[in-house]
């Protein structure tokens, strides 16, 4: 045995028996020290978590060139703006006036506002009709970096000053920090459903409880983890509700697959502690795989080089973490104390026990299919190219504050926004320029002419210098919004234009503001899916090769997971962005598919996918090995694990499709995207097309060559199954038994 062999035996025992009869023996010590641990986490995040905080920043894009130029040379231009909109019957009324007046003042007295512009001073800033009116806030810090008790005072601006016939609303990325989503009834929602599956798929409430308490548990316990991180780095306002979706789905699923292999063990006679050590082993070892492939996938955002996605990819890879902890480490010391109860209040008519049969559904199912596997074939792959096909006119990009909930102010300042101005007014670009020579300043206040005349061009202010005009401002208005694909396009023409006019000069442009920072991260992650895509699909063929010894089996996966996940993206393209069905779940509003999504989905699905790929083929594997019989293994490794992967994945899509119902757009985002994604695979996927093509592989499915063989690792999953070392066969002719 080698080194490493030797260390993965040792680690094994530790991890899968030796604690597991520790904890056993001690519940009670165990369970107090994860309670115990829970309150540190508890003291620890009331102390230094600073909330979320909805800001992007990635190095090497113009945009973030653009902030970096103002931060050095023009302080009080680089930080974030708030804008303050007021709507009355007559804007320009003495008494109105007065109102807004008192208001600016207020305005200019709160810390960090470095300046404030007055509707009545400044150009365009009164609708045509004089009833809405704008002031822009400039603050001197950006939104990550803004002390909470200022964000909490212009808050309290705004609620003091609302008043019957003289309405404030306030939009912008420093005031948006408070209007982040809370764990709530969508999530209930979820939580029930998981309820009533566990009930149907257990048959008793005492075994349904566990994993919905240490899923919460987990989930609890990561997200006081994150709220701690938030003292470190800046973190979306959709963190909570994203880390609580993977959290919620994985938690359950993890303790789903120990609950059931602890049930069987004491249905087969086994003792409680041996039963417990006998749950860890199985299906423990397969948690830990599951868990980590997650964990690893959401950590290599990382590579993406996009700071906040690396952030929120870790907030999920902690939570899933978690899942992973409790049910390895706390689960054995609960199923202790719940012992032989756990099938107490058993629900009439649903089994407790799930035994294996060759009379089943999954039995019956497929060997229907094996009996006509390309007809089968055919229509599961038309279907799920028809599912796809939306994703060729798929068009990414940032979604605006006019698709938040109209009880958010920054909802209700866009459309105030846009009823007086035009949508463009959401999204102000802004061209900052280094001026190194002053032979430059010339060309620098000519741009605002040439800028108006550009397609697209609502407004362009004149040029702000600062005080030793070495750097200078523009800020241009667009016609459209900021999430329209015009806004892209006038975005790259004024790059071109500006760069264009100040050519043969010393000044460097460059455009930026919020809605440029969003168009440069999208064009960035573009440009890094292929290699995410590839690293991922890469990781995933190597794992299972070494897991199934086979060259078909993770080719068939990888193969199976592009479809479903393209299917999914498909979904998305129709519901969101073409509105098919977007009034069921509360989309109102069109428009592009967020940037970062397309990676983050394609991460938390190779994870979650990877888990019941390996235990569907790990059944049918050990059948094979067991009996020759390439036909027969699979419809027993189907039978066996149809009831189990139904309910785990029937749970998965009950906690993803609730946050569909949320308010944030790009948790809708999410919940269709998983939920499609994992109902395809546990349906199509495992059901039909993976029977259909090993029976068509036949024998084939486990070609491996002898000189791969001896190169591939190993990982062993199945504690209880022998590890044959025996030599892989030559390739035989397929056979398709009947």
């Amino acid at each position: 045995m080698s080194p490493v062999d030797r260390a993965a035996d040792v680690s094994g025992s530790l991890l899968f028996q030796r604690w597991p009869r520790f904890a056993a023996r001690h519940p009670w010590w165990v369970i107090a020290g994860v309670v115990m641990l829970a309150v540190v986490l508890v003291v620890a995040s009331r102390a230094l978590s600073e909330g979320y905080r909805d800001t992007f920043s990635v190095k090497g894009i113009e945009s973030q060139r653009a902030i970096d130029l103002l931060k050095e040379r023009f302080p009080q231009q680089a930080g974030d703006t708030t804008t303050v909109v007021v709507k009355a019957q007559d804007i320009r009324a003495p008494e109105t006036q007065a109102r807004v007046a008192m208001l600016v003042a207020e305005l200019q007295a709160l810390a960090h506002v470095s300046d404030v512009s007055s509707p009545y001073t400044a150009a365009d800033a009164i609708s045509p009709d004089g009833t809405i009116a704008r002031i822009a806030v400039q603050h001197d810090r950006r939104a990550r970096d803004m002390p909470k008790s200022t964000v909490d005072a212009l808050a309290r601006l705004r609620e003091q000053s609302d008043a019957p016939g003289f309405q404030v609303e306030m939009g912008g990325p420093v005031i948006a920090r408070l209007e982040h989503p809370r764990f709530g009834s969508t999530e209930l929602i979820g939580l029930a459903a998981a309820i009533v599956i566990l009930l149907v798929a257990f048959g008793s409430v005492v075994a349904m409880g566990l994993p919905v308490i240490t899923a919460l548990l987990a989930l609890g316990m990561g997200l006081l983890i994150i709220g701690i991180g938030t003292r470190f780095t800046a973190l979306p306002s959709f963190t909570s509700q994203f880390a609580a979706m993977i959290g919620l789905g994985v938690g359950i699923d993890y303790a789903l697959l120990i609950v059931t292999r602890f049930r069987e063990g004491l249905s087969a006679g086994m003792s409680v502690d041996d039963a417990i050590v006998q749950a860890a082993r199985t299906a423990g070892r397969s948690v830990l795989f599951a868990g980590s492939t997650v964990v690893i996938a959401m950590l290599g955002l990382w590579a993406v080089g996009i700071r906040f996605a690396a952030d929120l990819g870790t907030a999920a890879a902690i939570v899933v973490a978690m899942s992973v902890f409790i049910a390895l480490v706390v689960m054995p010391a609960i199923l202790k104390v719940t012992g032989g109860h756990i099938d107490r209040w058993h629900v009439p008519g649903v089994p407790t026990v799930s035994h294996e049969s060759e009379r089943g559904f999954g039995y019956r199912l497929s060997r229907l299919i094996q009996r006509a596997p390309i007809p089968a074939l055919v229509l599961s792959l038309a279907t799920l190219f028809t599912l796809a096909s939306p994703l060729i006119a798929i068009r990414l990009g940032s979604s605006d504050a006019g698709n938040n909930p109209e009880s958010f102010t920054t909802r209700r300042a866009y459309d105030l926004l846009s009823q007086g101005f035009g949508p463009g007014f959401n999204g102000t670009i802004f061209v900052a320029v280094r001026i190194d020579d002053a032979g430059a300043v010339p060309a620098v206040q000519a741009l605002p002419d040439r800028i108006r005349g550009l397609p697209g061009v609502a407004a362009a202010g004149d040029v702000r210098f600062n005080a030793d005009r070495s750097a200078a401002t523009i800020a241009v208005t667009p016609t459209t919004s900021p999430q329209a694909h015009e806004t892209n396009v006038l975005v790259h023409r004024l790059r071109d234009r500006v760069r264009g006019d100040l050519a043969g000069t010393s000044a460097q442009p460059y455009i930026g503001g919020t809605t440029a920072v969003f168009i440069d991260i999208g064009d960035r992650i573009t440009g890094r899916l292929p290699w995410l895509f590839a690293s991922v699909i890469g990781l995933s063929f190597l794992l299972l090769m070494m897991v199934f010894r086979s060259i078909v089996v993770p080719l068939k996966a990888a193969l199976m997971n592009l479809l479903a996940i393209g299917a999914a993206y498909g979904v998305l393209v129709a519901v969101f962005q073409w509105g098919w069905l977007g009034g069921l779940i509360g989309v109102s509003r069109t428009g592009p598919i967020e940037s970062f999504l397309p990676m983050f989905l394609f991460a938390i699905l190779f994870g979650l996918s990877m888990d019941y790929e390996v235990f569907l083929v790990s059944r049918i594997r050990e059948e094979y090995l067991e009996t020759g019989d390439s036909s027969g293994s699979v419809a027993r490794g189907l039978s066996v694990t149809t009831r189990l992967i139904t309910a785990a994945a029937a749970i998965m899509v009950a906690v993803f499709i609730s946050f569909a119902f949320g308010d944030e757009r790009v948790i809708k985002e999410f919940g269709i995207g998983l939920a499609t994604a994992i109902f395809i695979d546990a349906t199509l996927v495992r059901l039909i097309l993976v029977p259909a093509l090993m029976q068509l592989a036949g024998d084939w499915n486990w070609w491996f060559p002898s000189w791969l063989d001896r190169i591939v690792p190993r990982i062993n999953i199945e504690a209880d199954a022998p590890l044959r070392r025996a030599a892989q066969p030559e390739p035989v002719p397929v056979r398709v038994r009947r």
